[in-house]
């Protein structure tokens, strides 16, 4: 089971727990309730609350972006090279230590 770490922008909190592979950044976010990450549309993409930034050391080894989570990207605040939707990374043994920052605010 990879491990992932979140870490809260107001505190640096770092929360570290292990997802099955095939699960979203998104839904552990919500198992573990991860303060910053609303996933409001639950994971189909159609929203921009589980914009995350994923720390540089794993971008490379995360899928690419496909054409609409750069469209819902461009309702999310703050965002950098670094930004993605939680719900669009899916976990597995290549992304194990994997870390992750939330944003200041959410959409």
């Amino acid at each position: 089971m990879p491990k992932v770490t979140y870490i809260e922008y107001e505190t640096g909190k770092e929360h570290i727990v292990q997802l099955s592979n095939g699960m979203s950044l998104m839904e552990g976010a919500i198992k573990y309730a991860i303060p910053g990450i609303d996933g409001d549309c639950g994971g189909a993409c159609a929203c921009a609350t589980c914009h995350i930034y994923v720390d540089e050391n794993w971008q490379e080894k995360c899928p690419s972006k496909d054409e609409l989570e750069e469209g819902m990207l461009d309702f999310a605040f703050d965002t950098t090279a670094a930004s993605r939707l939680a719900c669009q990374i899916r976990v597995n043994d290549d992304l194990n230590g994997i870390v992750v920052r939330m944003p200041k605010r959410q959409y």
